[in-house]
């Protein structure tokens, strides 16, 4: 069913959801730059304004993965313990790459992670910008993507090349200078297709939102999170919403960093200023230097080893964490990733 962007507005205005079909229907039109700039920006705005649906969301999240350039996998590597962690962004903390760092951890003990990012937006350092720091070659193309899942277990897929159709609307988004739906349309579009996903959100709203769009998307086993001192990340600072869809149900609950005998320590001393603050602080928590970067690395590490299906509990996930960080799995993890990456130069 099609509607034209003026009726779409009109619904926006009125707080009336635009349904499933009207919206693939929309959002295949803005990506081909079929709508006018100023009639995009309106209905971004709108969208905003009325609370996007977890209908809306869900279809624009299909036409956005429609449009990209997939990563090439065998199908025993795209299944399994095959997962994705990854922020939302925009939570203002401006703390080093924890999901970075978390994703060599992850790998060391056992899974493949194909990690979906960009250059920093709202943060001081992006997921590529740290990446690039550690020697990382990032701009490689999905064939090549694809190959360093195979030999590592890991993946990098740098967002402008995944989704080329995206410059239709980046002019647009920057002179908003607002986040629009596309700022959680991202980590809903890996081009790797994992089944499981580790996503932290900014606003605790999305929680609910975003892990439901995940059960619709086919997800396997998702975990949303919000850290409530506002983190995008699985908090030391303080306790931390989930929404866990596992076995095709969905459930909603809180963890506290004393739930797995850790400390409770403030996230202040986790910020940077830069990309290169950033990189140190990865390289204190894999080289097992005590510390809150470790800390916190080892729980969202462990987070995700339980969303990919490795670990039994979170409990388990941070012991397996632990494990390849002191064993010096983690760093030779990001090392052999720097070399695997850099032999397409």
């Amino acid at each position: 069913m099609s509607i034209t962007p003026q009726e779409a507005l009109t619904r926006c205005i009125e707080h009336r959801e635009i349904f499933h079909d009207e919206m693939l229907h929309l959002m295949r039109q803005i990506m081909q730059a079929q709508v006018s700039p100023v009639m995009a920006a309106a209905i971004l705005t709108g969208l905003r304004v009325k609370k996007e649906t977890i209908g809306e969301i869900s279809a624009a999240a299909q036409v956005m993965r429609e449009f990209a350039n997939k990563v090439p996998l065998p199908a025993d590597v795209a299944r399994g313990n095959f997962v994705d962690i990854v922020g939302t962004g925009g939570d203002g903390s401006h703390t080093f790459n924890i999901s970075t760092a978390s994703m060599f951890v992850v790998a060391a003990a056992g899974a493949r992670i194909a990690k979906h990012g960009n250059r920093g937006v709202s943060s001081k350092s992006g997921s590529a910008d740290v990446l690039e720091a550690l020697g990382v070659n990032i701009l490689l193309t999905p064939e090549q993507v694809g190959e360093c899942i195979e030999q590592t277990g890991i993946g990098f897929m740098f967002a402008p090349t995944h989704h080329p159709a995206m410059k239709n609307v980046a002019a647009i988004r920057k002179e908003m200078g607002v986040r629009t739906i596309f700022n959680i349309l991202g980590p809903l579009t890996n081009p790797a297709g994992a089944p499981n996903i580790l996503m932290g959100v900014f606003h605790p709203d999305l929680v609910g939102i975003q892990v439901r769009v995940m059960q619709r998307l086919g997800a396997e086993h998702a975990l949303v999170v919000y850290g409530k001192d506002g983190m995008d990340e699985v908090s030391l600072g303080a306790a931390t919403m989930v929404g866990e869809l596992k076995d095709g149900q969905v459930r909603e609950y809180e963890i506290h960093p004393e739930d797995f005998g850790l400390n409770m320590i403030s996230n202040r001393g986790l910020k940077v200023a830069d990309a290169l603050e950033s990189k140190a602080m990865l390289m204190e928590a894999l080289g097992n230097v005590a510390g809150t970067p470790r800390e916190i690395v080892s729980l969202n590490a462990g987070t995700a080893l339980y969303a990919a299906n490795v670990a039994s509990s979170i409990e388990d996930g941070i012991a397996r964490a632990r494990e390849a960080i002191a064993s010096g799995a983690a760093r030779e993890k990001l090392d052999q990733f720097v070399r695997a990456t850099q032999q397409f130069q």
